[in-house]
């Protein structure tokens, strides 16, 4: 799968799944970008069918509903454009 390293500070595990056509997903982007963390993403609707339906099923695991973005911090998922909790969890 193709996963994208953003070099940045460790504060534990940083893990965006993205479309890369949402508009909340690049916000959501810029937002770890900017707090300057160290994260990875991937844009699921450009990974390869089999590739992509594993990404699902990963997201799945927290977020039954694969809404977009979601993110994982230190394994709690945070499901949509919800800025508090995302600063919160990379502050943590």
């Amino acid at each position: 799968m193709e996963i994208t390293h953003v070099n940045g500070k460790d504060v534990g595990e940083v893990f965006l799944y993205a479309l890369s056509t949402c508009q909340w997903c690049r916000k959501t982007k810029e937002l770890l970008e900017e707090s300057g963390v160290a994260f990875d993403y991937m844009y699921v609707d450009l990974l390869p069918e089999e590739e992509m339906k594993q990404a699902f099923e990963e997201i799945k695991e927290c977020n039954p509903r694969l809404g977009f973005p979601t993110v994982r911090i230190r394994g709690e998922c945070i499901v949509g454009f919800q800025e508090e909790k995302i600063r919160e969890g990379i502050s943590a």
